[in-house]
């Protein structure tokens, strides 16, 4: 069983026991947390599509640690002026591991 879900505004699919990094949370290491919006479920055959959530389903894990991405450069350049700026940006990030999937009282986890 997976589902999609909606979190930091990107879509994500996970599975239970699948380790994810997301934008960072607001939750401290060890906390339980429910992530974001659960807009699709598969189980096996069955799919189940939310308009635009699906009713009664809940992804529920566990945070493992807070950090930082990579470092990107970004740089301006205007030509002819002697012109020339780089800046660099971490984007916040957490490390939250999936425990389990809750779909109305049914729970699949891992």
């Amino acid at each position: 069983m997976y589902a999609v879900i909606e979190t930091g505004g990107k879509q994500v699919r996970v599975e239970a026991g699948q380790v994810l990094e997301v934008s960072r949370l607001k939750h401290e290491r060890g906390a339980e947390v429910t992530l974001g919006r659960v807009l699709m479920l598969v189980d096996g055959e069955r799919v189940t599509a939310g308009t635009p959530t699906v009713p009664g389903a809940r992804v529920a894990a566990t945070v493992l640690g807070h950090g930082r991405r990579r470092k990107i450069i970004v740089g301006k350049f205007r030509s002819k002026k002697r012109y020339r700026r780089r800046v660099g940006h971490r984007q916040p990030l957490s490390r939250v591991r999936v425990d389990r999937i809750d779909v109305e009282g049914a729970a699949h986890g891992a």
